[in-house]
């Protein structure tokens, strides 16, 4: 399919009822509007100024929305499965709820609930490392507020790693101090050093040698027992409480959905009050530029005419303005999207090529599979999943595709949970031989020519289809001297080598080889158009020599037969080890069902994965490469988008 038709509009709006236009436009969700610094009219009037204000009370009310649903999502007693959809809410009543005058009670009440029980957890966490810094002094039985009011002696309370206890007490013994050793602390020890105030400055620097850690008890009062005791009751205390907050959090949960609906407008009113913000204008008016689709025209005009003070008209496109891009394929090529968006979108002047990745891809992906059971087991799992998603399931239906295209291309190599037909059901093997075309571990070298064709044939697809889209857009000099000359050199070539191969009758070698001067003189003197004769001949000579890359670029695809062989490889090792295990009798039959599940269950992921990653990197660095010049920009129009709800269409929103 081409890529969609886009026309160049400008919307001019008086301000009162720019707020109303901008709604009904992003409730239809068909114009991109620009900002004033991609705007063409603020270029061409620089007089024009946007208001470049920022909807700030819009924006703190969207981001505490967003922290309440964050915070309350936990608490939902309903949990929401992955493949559950959306609620779906009337359009009546989700007016009523945004519009309402107690909108926001729910968020406040929230606030407050979120903001104690950070309180308590704080509370906790602080009691908690206090009683884990007492617990250690416990048989302490002196008051903590009475060890240092002694006038001849000076106390310090630490800790020292219990290796340097010893150590600590000899250097203290010779300096006439005493240490107590009070309990423990993993693997250090609460001491308790006594000395005499003279030798206070000598005492202290034997303890900074052996690692002390000093512990204060400033602002305590009462023994450690005590104080132990009171902090358990204080954390106790603020248990229950944070526990009595955490079951008014799950029923404030249960207006969990209010939250969502109040957090998908607010993000959707967001978004129209930044674009009406950016927008150029005059005082008393409002100039909106943007992008819709052509056949999308007359409903925006339909939209506009509603407004009293608003019209719409098309515009010129701007010299060297980028037009945004959108991509629309029929239902059998529409999963394959996919890929073209994982790539980038194609320029505004390419051909979408959506279309003619689609067939590659889903036979290159089930080539590198090659293994019919694995492909019957996906297309299942995939079946049931796209069943149970609700919502764009373009990528479950491409991988169905290519779990059908998996089957086929496993039936034809005879590829059956690796080999699991011949080893544990030899009575299939009529089946399979039925079915099979050929073997890829006893013909590997048809597995390899199969491969090569496939990265040829899909090579001169592309050449052929930039040659047809740039004649189809009337640029026929770069048909025919990049491209068209081209197709032919390759094709002709290939012609000569099949017959000095034997594949081919002499003669048609000869011939082709005639003929494929023509396009090596095309090449030579007009693939490079620009500057001298002979600067333009040595390029042309340089770019026949570069046939060599598309040689490169063939062998390339030999990355199928490796894959297919490897997934093939992998799963005999699987069946060799269950052989082996079913050895041991009954434990070894069930230790084998396990290992034959979860082996080839294995091997399915890890091979999709390559197999995707692999054919997706032929399409993008040997295909895309040959006709696409990529780096467009995606058509973004304004839409009301929803993250949280369904709101039905059909009442008014």
């Amino acid at each position: 399919m081409a890529l969609v038709k886009m026309a160049k509009v400008l919307i001019v709006c008086h301000r009162s009822q720019a707020a109303d236009l901008l709604e009904q436009l992003q409730q239809a969700g068909i114009v991109e509007i620009l900002d004033a610094q991609r705007a063409m009219v603020s270029r061409q009037a620089p007089e024009l100024q946007a208001e470049s204000r920022r909807p700030r009370d819009i924006e703190e009310t969207h981001t505490r929305l967003e922290r309440a649903v964050g915070f309350l999502r936990p608490y939902r007693q309903a949990k929401r499965s992955l493949f559950e959809p959306l609620p779906r809410i009337d359009g009546g009543r989700y007016a009523e709820l945004v519009s309402g005058e107690n909108a926001l009670d729910v968020l406040n009440e929230t606030e407050q609930l979120s903001a104690r029980m950070d309180r308590l957890a704080n509370e906790c966490d602080a009691t908690q490392a206090t009683l884990d810094t007492l617990r250690p002094w416990e048989g302490l039985a002196t008051p903590v507020e009475e060890i240092g009011r002694l006038h001849r002696v000076t106390c310090w309370t630490g800790l020292i790693p219990s290796q340097h206890v010893a150590q600590a007490s000899a250097k203290l013994t010779e300096l006439g101090a005493t240490l107590q050793q009070v309990g423990t602390a993993g693997s250090r020890q609460a001491c308790l050093i006594v000395a005499l105030n003279e030798r206070a400055e000598e005492v202290h620097k034997a303890l900074r040698s052996v690692e002390y850690e000093a512990v204060s008890f400033e602002g305590m009062q009462g023994t450690v027992a005590e104080l132990i005791a009171h902090h358990r009751q204080r954390l106790d205390r603020s248990r229950r409480e944070l526990e009595q907050q955490k079951a008014r959090a799950a029923q404030l949960a249960g207006d969990l959905l209010k939250l969502e609906i109040l957090d998908d407008h607010y993000r959707n009113v967001l978004s129209r009050e930044t674009v009406r913000g950016s927008a150029p204008g005059t005082e008393q008016t409002v100039l909106l530029e943007g992008w819709v689709r052509a056949e999308d025209y007359a409903k925006l005009e339909r939209i506009v005419g509603r407004f009293d003070a608003a019209g719409v008209g098309k515009i010129d496109v701007a010299e060297g303005e980028e037009k945004p891009v959108e991509i629309e394929n029929t239902a059998r090529s529409r999963p394959f999207e996919v890929i073209t968006r994982l790539y980038g979108m194609p320029h505004s002047t390419d051909v979408d090529p959506t279309p003619f990745l689609a067939p590659f891809f889903a036979l290159f992906f089930g080539i590198c599979l090659t293994d019919a059971a694995y492909g019957i087991v996906m297309i299942a799992v995939l079946w049931w999943v796209l069943k149970k998603v609700k919502g764009d399931a373009k990528f479950i239906k491409m991988m169905i595709a290519c779990s059908v295209t998996t089957v086929i291309a496993g039936a034809l190599t005879g590829g059956w949970c690796g080999d699991a037909i011949q080893v544990f059901l030899p009575q299939l093997n009529g089946f399979r031989n039925a079915v099979m075309w050929f073997d890829p571990l006893e013909k590997p070298m048809h597995f390899f020519y199969i491969s090569l064709a496939l990265g040829y044939l899909q090579i001169i697809f592309a050449i052929g289809l930039a040659f047809w889209h740039k004649w189809k857009r009337g640029d026929r000099r770069e048909a025919i001297f990049d491209h068209g000359t081209w197709f032919v050199w390759l094709n002709s070539l290939m012609l000569f080598g099949l017959a000095k191969a034997g594949v081919l009758p002499a003669g048609v070698g000869r011939l082709f080889g005639y003929v494929a001067l023509v396009p090596a003189l095309g090449i030579v003197l007009f693939s490079e158009r620009q500057g001298s004769w002979g600067a333009r001949i040595g390029m042309g000579c340089y770019n026949v020599f570069s046939t060599v890359f598309y040689v490169g670029d063939v062998l390339s695809y030999i990355r199928l037969m490796a894959l297919g062989m490897v997934t093939a490889g992998f799963g005999m090792a699987v069946n060799s080890i269950v052989m082996q295990v079913m050895k041991l009798g009954v434990p070894g039959w069930i230790l084998g069902i396990v290992i034959f599940v979860g082996g080839h269950v294995f091997n399915i992921a890890n091979s999709c994965l390559s197999a995707f990653v692999h054919s997706m990197r032929l399409q993008f660095v040997e295909f895309f490469t040959k006709f696409l010049q990529g780096g467009g920009r995606e058509f973004e129009p304004l839409r009301k988008e929803y993250r949280h709800i369904q709101v039905d269409r059909s009442s008014a929103d």
